[in-house]
């Protein structure tokens, strides 16, 4: 197998609007066509972003969650078009996955209780 690459179906558009389109976003290509209204976006498809800073977290989120979109609990939200997003620091899969040097139980309570995660908070409940 050479590459897997995403297919993603959009509510139908605007008369006149693109029906198929491959692009590339960060060396990953994408195909999109307008299934109309036979297909729909569910949580089961996911993009999961990972990102370095607050501010990336807080900047990513704040463009995804523009125009329409809908934050959720625990890093996710949901797009304009209805796209399931996780918007996650890189450090939680280290917090997650070490017990001996933190808390990951406190830091899983913490992320239960944000919507957008905070880098701070889960630094704190991890050194707990």
């Amino acid at each position: 197998m050479q590459r897997v690459r995403p297919c993603l179906t959009f509510k139908e558009g605007t008369k006149g609007s693109v029906l198929h389109a491959t692009f590339t976003l960060d060396g990953q290509e994408y195909t999109a066509f307008d299934g109309g209204p036979s297909f729909s976006f569910t949580e089961a498809f996911s993009f999961v972003a990972t990102c370095d800073t607050q501010e990336e977290i807080d900047t990513i989120w704040s463009k995804l969650t523009q125009d329409g979109g809908e934050p959720g609990p625990c890093g996710w939200l949901k797009d304009r078009f209805g796209v399931s997003w996780q918007v996650v620091p890189t450090v939680l899969g280290k917090m997650m996955g070490d017990p001996k040097a933190g808390n990951p139980a406190r830091v899983m309570e913490a992320v239960l209780k944000m919507g957008k995660l905070d880098i701070a908070t889960l630094e704190r409940a991890y050194r707990q």
